[in-house]
């Protein structure tokens, strides 16, 4: 029952810090790209590589720790569902080219990210 607890814990800190972050970026560079969506995608992806690979491999800490920052708080601060709903949104209103540039480049991006996450783990 505590696992349940720590994972919600991390999940609703994660939440309110992707709406925070995601508020701000669309305010301060706009909305014309999901900037705010794209950059916690990426983001969560390289702290997934990076938390991930430091717990299995390089240090020994409680599982706990897994649960609350990697399936709750990254759980709930990755926006998966909502690049999905934002990129068929931009396809609905025709604007193509900027959704497979969205679809691309946080593909492309989060995958980069995860590997320096997990590049940078190892050297520590």
């Amino acid at each position: 029952m505590i696992n349940y607890l720590i994972i919600g814990i991390g999940g609703f800190i994660g939440a309110i810090a992707r709406y925070a972050i995601g508020a701000w970026i669309g305010q301060k560079w706009g909305k014309s790209f999901p900037l705010g969506t794209f950059f916690i995608n990426v983001s969560g992806s390289f702290f997934i590589g990076l938390l991930m690979s430091l717990f299995t491999e390089r240090f020994m800490v409680n599982p706990q720790w897994r649960l609350l920052l990697i399936v709750g708080f990254l759980g709930a601060y990755t926006t998966f569902s909502t690049f999905e709903y934002e990129t068929g949104g931009l396809i609905k209103d025709g604007e193509w080219f900027i959704a497979l540039l969205n679809i691309v480049f946080s593909v492309v991006a989060g995958f980069v990210a995860l590997k320096i996450g997990e590049v940078i783990a190892k050297s520590i």
